[in-house]
Parts: structure tokens; sequence; C-alpha cells
């Protein structure tokens, strides 16, 4: 893969043309919850594979010490978490390094549903 290339571009595009599709069409202003159901909709429609609220568990020498719950996990590739909010914190972020990693997965989306639109962080697990 080129270094200019994204880490599944063509997948991400429709996922972001999703979270795009869901504001446009319902606005600001609604609960978390509302949203995710709207996405789950929408990426129905578009015939993305996805699975809601779906949990991974964290594992050290055999014996689970941990779970996580992250809003969509799409094409047993990307994480995606929603949230209803302006700003993008590190503890976000952190938080999606821990599900990527916990997952050994590649790719995470944060979504932020705000007053003035949708914005996402890309967030790659390098290791």
């Amino acid at each position: 893969m080129a270094e200019t290339e994204l880490l599944y571009s063509d997948l991400t595009y429709q996922i972001i043309g999703s979270l795009f599709e869901v504001y446009n069409r319902i606005g600001f202003g609604h609960r978390e919850s509302i949203y995710q159901r709207a996405l789950a909709a929408e990426f129905l429609r578009r015939k993305i594979s996805y699975i809601e609220q779906s949990r991974s568990d964290l594992v050290y020498k055999d014996k689970v010490v941990g779970r996580y719950f992250f809003d969509f996990l799409i094409d047993d590739k990307i994480i995606i978490e929603l949230k209803v909010r302006q700003y993008f914190s590190k503890k976000d972020i952190e938080q999606l390094y821990s599900y990527l990693r916990s997952k050994n997965l590649k790719l995470g989306i944060i979504a932020h549903f705000k007053k003035s639109g949708v914005s996402y962080k890309r967030v790659v697990n390098l290791t």
C-alpha cells in the first residue's frame, strides 16, 4: 500500500457518507442512542455489514480481565464510536485505541454529532 493511500478507503468513504446523511436528515440535538439507531438504518440501506454494540473481551493469561463494548464494528475491520459533543478529547482517542488493540484491528473512527455538523477523526492502530 502506498504511503498516501488511506486504509480501507472505499469502506471509510461509505461510513462517512452515512454519518453525514444521518446528520443532514435528523440534525442536531439528539441523544447518542438516536444517532446510533439512525446510523444502523443507514448502514442497512447501504448494505454495509455491521455489528451494533459489539463486545470485545480483554484476556490476560487465559483469563478475561475486562470487556469493551463499542458502538459499531463494520465488516470486521473498522470500529465506530459515536459521541454527541463539540470536541474530541484525549480520553475518547485513548478509548478507541484500547478497543482497536483488544480486537487487533487497524482502524477506528470517532464521530461527533455537534451543532455545526458532523466531525470525525480516523484513529489508526500501528501496533
